[in-house]
């Protein structure tokens, strides 16, 4: 399984509460850039733990982008055991 940016705006989107005419595929763009705070961050670290059963590093939400958020997500699916 792979999740990608899009994947990404979705989930912030449906649940974050990220408008749709600010999704991007940018991966340079920042949680910051989005016009997203520490709240939405730890909205999606909740939904995050619901999907996938882990939450990403929050030393520094707002400064992480795009790119790193997804990458991140995607090495912690390569960690987890096959269902």
């Amino acid at each position: 399984m792979t999740f990608t940016i899009d994947d990404l705006m979705s989930l912030l989107v449906s649940k974050v509460g990220l408008p749709k005419d600010m999704r991007t595929e940018d991966p340079a763009k920042t949680f910051g850039d989005l016009g997203l705070d520490s709240l939405a961050f730890l909205q999606l670290q909740s939904e995050l733990q619901g999907l996938y059963g882990f939450e990403l590093p929050d030393d520094r939400p707002l400064a992480q982008t795009v790119g790193d958020i997804t990458a991140e997500i995607n090495k912690r699916l390569a960690k987890e055991p096959a269902a």
